[in-house]
């Protein structure tokens, strides 16, 4: 933790002292200082907080619905061999589309609501969610899924007892990505778009020349990231205790 905020201050003493050596323009890179007062000033204003939060709630709206989509289609499709090789091609064909590319079509069926920017976060973080999920059902032992078949488990019973404690921590590592991914998308839709949210009030800062307040506003959207990622961590840290992956990381 410490290298890492030596890390941090290292670079905000680059930020703040190359516009001022002249080694960069002040008008494209305004020392950190300036941007800190101009994060500062967002702090304060009702705007701000207003942006916060409808970034917050697409993000956390579309998370929750590729999750959710994503771990069951995973679960039905992982347990089905024939389903999963009909499927294959198709979720290859498929996973590698940027959302981005599909702007023009969420333009198309929402404007500039909140359902353009769900649109590309929930289809950025699915996939996400499903592959980690495939693989989870993959690594299942057939050996104890057979067993447990073999003693007349039913079908609901094998899959709470023996292939979600395996494919849980698959799971969890699709849930991190996902989180990531989703924030990304949900700014980039504002960005782009013009849907409510940070991503918006940074394209509106840009236009109006207001370029302290535009790096501000970026600096919350790393912060919003950073603080995502430790959450999501510190839940798979408490949720999986139990296995074995992170009882080894926690003894190292």
């Amino acid at each position: 933790m410490l290298l890492g905020v030596a890390g941090l201050a290292g670079l905000l003493l680059i930020i703040e002292l190359m516009p001022r050596l002249g080694l960069v323009d002040e008008r494209f890179l305004p020392p950190a200082s300036r941007i800190m007062a101009a994060l500062a000033e967002e702090a304060a204003s009702g705007a701000f907080w207003t942006a916060l939060s409808d970034t917050l709630v697409a993000w956390a709206l579309g998370l929750a619905i590729a999750v959710a989509a994503g771990v069951l289609a995973g679960l039905v499709i992982g347990s089905v061999p024939a389903l999963r090789a009909l499927t294959a091609s198709t979720v290859e064909f498929l996973r590698p589309i940027p959302s981005v590319a599909l702007i023009p079509l969420a333009v198309l069926l929402y404007g500039t609501d909140l359902g353009s920017t769900l649109l590309l976060v929930c289809y950025a973080a699915f996939w996400q969610v499903l592959v980690q999920v495939l693989y989870g059902v993959a690594d299942v032992d057939p050996v104890a899924f057979e067993t447990a078949r073999s003693f007349r488990f039913s079908a609901w019973a094998r899959i709470r007892h023996v292939l979600w404690p395996t494919a849980l921590p698959y799971v969890f590592t699709g849930v991190r990505l996902a989180a990531s991914v989703a924030l990304v998308l949900a700014i980039t839709a504002e960005l782009v778009i013009g849907s409510p949210g940070l991503g918006k009030e940074i394209a509106v800062a840009q236009a109006s020349e207001a370029v302290p307040t535009m790096y501000a506003l970026i600096v919350v959207t790393g912060v919003l990231g950073v603080l995502i990622n430790l959450l999501a961590r510190t839940g798979e840290r408490r949720l999986l205790a139990w296995h074995q992956s992170v009882r080894g990381e926690v003894s190292a």
